[in-house]
């Protein structure tokens, strides 16, 4: 029997055991289970409990659904991912349009502000032009205005600059600054920067104060540029019509004149005149008139038509008269001049002097030749200052009023010869007071 367990035992590795008894209590008992491993000569049992193979069951089957949990989560969970990812690619996509969007219009501000950039440079540069143009006007007109003030004397200046302009100043005779110096061809930093922004209460771009900047200093350019010209314009009619005076206020008298001064046969179809040459065209104009109003005052000049005795009464004039030593008719040569004997006696225009000394009943006399046959004389002088050949300017000192020679006081007699013939001094000393403020 013992044999043929063992021959058994060695057949069989695993032998479930069965109850040999049922309980009699309450029916039948329910055994648990025995694990019998035999291996050569070494049998072991296990027994096996109910709640062990429940447990067992158990962690079985959680792990079998943990399992299919982890498979399904798995399958699952490319789907979420390919979901994310979508998700990702959509918001990547957005980023990418609103990225590209920000760069279109950082290209347009971009673009605005170097077309700003450019026409702030092109204004810059046409005001430094205008600026050195006007600079070369004064050059110009330096010279030209202070031959004028002394040709033409004091003329009212032109309607002055609009106000409200201040970032010019200036004047003919002063050069034209503006607050522009800042402002150069290179430098456009502010207006670059500024471009884009604007004034959050009235909406207005810094491009656009530029703008008004740029109008407002052009219009006062302009100003004073109309201003340059007024003057010119009023400067060169002015010493035309004082040409003009003093020409008609000799030919009046019958005193010899050019009559051709100032004046030429000209003529041609009407060319109209570029903008550019007007300034060149009025400068041009006003050397014209005071070169003809410096020819007529030296051929004014070259008459005697000052007073020899300005403020004295004049006790002879001209003409037919009683001779106050015999007391019949006769003619009076020149005019006499009340003075006290040592008062000087001036000469009446420029000359040479061609007689000094005593000259008969004129007693001390000095005679003065002014050209184009015109003679000055004066007599009764108590001394003599000059000698013959010497030149002689309008106002210089011949010698001292007296009585020498045929007279009967002190006084001055003053003659005008043309061509040696004596004519009346008034009509000289009349032109002379007529035209003494254009000379």
């Amino acid at each position: 029997m013992c044999n043929q367990a063992r021959r058994w035992s060695r057949n069989e590795s695993l032998v479930p055991v069965k109850p040999t008894g049922q309980s009699a209590v309450f029916g039948r008992r329910k055994e648990p289970h025995t694990v019998i491993i035999a291996r050569g000569n070494e049998i072991r049992h296990f027994t096996i409990r109910p709640w062990l193979a429940a447990f067992i069951g158990s962690a079985l089957a959680a792990i079998a659904i943990g399992y299919l949990l982890a498979t399904s989560y798995l399958v699952l969970r490319d789907d979420l991912i390919g979901a994310t990812a979508a998700r990702q690619a959509r918001m990547q996509q957005a980023y990418e349009d609103r990225i590209s969007a920000l760069r279109a219009q950082v290209d347009r501000i971009t673009s605005r502000q170097l077309l700003d950039q450019q026409l702030m440079e092109t204004k810059v540069s046409e005001l430094l032009a205008r600026q050195t143009q006007l600079s070369e006007r004064h050059g110009r007109l330096g010279p030209i205005l202070e031959r004028a003030e002394n040709e033409v004397g004091d003329v009212p200046a032109a309607t002055p600059k609009p106000d409200g302009n201040p970032e010019i100043t200036g004047s003919l005779s002063q050069a034209p600054t503006y607050s522009v110096a800042s402002l150069s061809a290179g430098d456009t930093r502010p207006f670059s920067l500024w471009s884009t922004r604007s004034d959050p209460l009235d909406g207005e771009t810094a491009a656009d104060r530029a703008d008004k900047l740029f109008v407002s200093i052009n219009a006062s350019l302009k100003a004073i540029e109309n201003q340059q010209l007024s003057r010119i314009t009023t400067l060169a009619d002015s010493a035309y019509k004082n040409a003009d005076a003093i020409a008609q206020a000799l030919e009046a008298a019958g005193l010899p004149v050019d009559s051709e001064l100032g004046k030429s046969d000209v003529g041609g179809p009407l060319v109209p005149l570029d903008p550019s040459m007007v300034f060149d065209s009025k400068v041009k104009e006003l050397d014209e008139a005071l070169d003809t109003l410096d020819e007529v005052k030296k051929e004014a000049r070259k008459l005697p038509l000052t007073n020899p005795a300005p403020g004295h009464t004049v006790t002879s004039p001209f003409g037919v008269r009683t001779d106050p030593l015999l007391g019949t008719a006769a003619l009076h040569t020149g005019m006499d001049f009340r003075a006290p004997i040592g008062m000087p006696a001036k000469v009446t225009a420029a000359g040479v002097v061609t007689r000094a000394g005593w000259a008969g009943g004129y007693g001390r006399m000095v005679e003065v030749d002014h050209g184009n046959g015109f003679a000055t004389r004066y007599g009764h002088l108590s001394e003599i200052d000059v000698s013959v050949g010497q030149k002689l300017a309008a106002g210089d000192v011949i010698g001292k009023t007296g009585s020498s020679g045929r007279s009967t006081g002190p006084h001055l007699h003053y003659e005008v010869r043309h061509d040696g013939e004596a004519v009346d001094p008034l009509r000289f000393l009349t032109v002379g007071k007529k035209v003494a403020q254009y000379l």
